[in-house]
């Protein structure tokens, strides 16, 4: 492919100012909106085939995800764009001061395999929202739904608008980055890409979102509803075969219904994944390397629930594992699998012990009827997001942004979070010409030296 053509193709029609225009991105998020609409069942299909998702999990985590995400982008896209007015001291009269959004130019997305076409097409919305033209990176894992999402996008866009880029990420990227300045970079995927994207950006002052994972813990306090708890843990947990960077990673479960509470966990798991290995309710591994890597934790601690696997169907039965060494692989690594650890705690202060031991969490949850303990989590731990009294489903709100903190991602996304991302805020003063003081010019006067204490103090 010719990186370089596409790159000042796609340089030159952003220079044109075609993209910068309201009608313009809202004709093109409709003809987006339409094409997915029209490929929804080859979209499911290709999930299916990639990773047997299962088609529930496919529409209401990536394609109905992406309708409400247009849709959410089309009516509040006018506003967004107008430029905003803000307050402007006394000492700058008469004047008045905006901010305007602009579009930032080429920009490069490159996305993950777990939610193919959520994490492929969201920040494209994002992007295109914001006016800009876009290189768009495709997983490799996922070959049939990069196969079809490049089929969608050059049928319906000119690769001067966006592009579609294959091939292995690893050889891809590194070229791109050192070959383009980009004006933006959105990347989602580990951490341990994403700090080699930073790096590279960095050394050209490109801008990025970096959205990565961490071990996103849940907590289960004494008040909660235990058996509200465990189902939508098992939700929030398994769905997508707990492939999912917002996936709780493990419970922090109070000491005083610790067995009650895994009791409870238990018969929810085997209520929702009768015969795991063959239900078509849960998505299998992407690949041998993450199958094999998931085998080796459930050798960390104490497996008391599943631990059965098919090599052949890339399977693993939702599995719990108890009190895990914190210097193990599992307390130490993202699952990122059907997985979850449990450990228990006395006072709040072991909470917080633990979340600070361990990388941080892209998001957190707590299940808990105690103000006291609700407010200790949001105020006191350090996470990008998440839920009271639930799981994974923050990230479903388009008003909310989302993303993480320190290792667990730069900058936001969704809404109109992900439009700020994609836009230049531009600060503009403007100042009358009707009056000017003449004694704010030199020679400066001690009358002028009294009035300037008296507007700045």
């Amino acid at each position: 492919m010719d990186y370089k053509s596409i790159f000042k193709t796609q340089k030159d029609f952003f220079n044109s100012g075609e993209t910068k225009e309201y009608s313009f991105r809202k004709k093109q998020l409709l003809l987006l909106l339409k094409v997915i609409k029209s490929n929804e069942k080859e979209l499911i299909d290709a999930l299916k085939a990639d990773f047997k998702k299962p088609a529930f999990e496919s529409y209401s985590s990536e394609i109905g995800f992406l309708y409400a995400e247009i849709r959410h982008s089309l009516d509040h896209l006018y506003q967004w764009m107008r430029p905003e007015s803000v307050g402007t001291p006394l000492i700058h009269f008469p004047s008045s001061s905006k901010i305007y959004k602009q579009p930032k130019g080429v920009c490069l997305i490159i996305s993950p395999w777990n939610y193919p076409v959520q994490l492929m097409l969201a920040p494209l919305v994002a992007a295109i929202s914001a006016g800009n033209t876009v290189m768009l990176k495709t997983p490799e894992e996922t070959p049939r739904v990069s196969d079809l999402i490049e089929k969608m996008l050059k049928e319906n866009f000119d690769d001067s608008y966006i592009s579609v880029i294959r091939g292995d990420g690893a050889l891809v990227v590194p070229e791109l980055l050192e070959r383009f300045r980009f004006d933006h970079i959105f990347f989602t995927g580990s951490t341990v890409v994403g700090q080699k994207i930073y790096e590279a950006a960095a050394k050209k002052l490109v801008p990025v979102t970096l959205e990565l994972g961490g071990k996103s813990p849940a907590i289960i306090d004494k008040s909660a509803n235990l058996k509200v708890a465990a189902k939508r843990i098992v939700f929030g947990k398994f769905i997508n075969a707990g492939q999912t960077c917002v996936a709780p990673d493990y419970l922090i479960i109070h000491e005083e219904v610790y067995d009650k509470f895994l009791s409870i966990l238990k018969e929810t798991l085997d209520s929702c994944y009768p015969n795991p290995l063959e239900n078509e309710n849960l998505a299998s591994i992407i690949h041998e390397r993450s199958f094999d890597r998931l085998l080796s934790y459930l050798k960390d601690g104490k497996l008391v629930y599943g631990g059965k696997s098919n090599r052949e169907k890339l399977r693993i039965e939702p599995s719990i594992i108890e009190q895990p060494s914190v210097e193990s692989s599992a307390m130490k690594e993202e699952i990122f699998g059907p997985i979850i650890l449990c450990q228990k705690y006395k006072s709040l202060s072991d909470i917080k012990s633990w979340v600070d031991a361990n990388p941080n969490p892209l998001s957190a949850y707590v299940y808990t009827s105690s103000k006291k303990t609700e407010d200790f989590v949001i105020n006191e731990l350090a996470f990008g997001g998440g839920c009271i009294n639930n799981s994974v489903i923050h990230l479903a709100n388009p008003n909310l942004g989302f993303g993480g903190i320190g290792g667990s991602g730069i900058g936001s996304s969704h809404g109109k979070y992900g439009f700020d991302e994609f836009s230049h805020h531009k600060s503009i003063i403007k100042t009358a010409t009707w009056f000017d003081l003449k004694m704010k010019y030199p020679p400066y006067s001690k009358l002028l030296m009294r009035f300037i204490r008296l507007l700045m103090r």
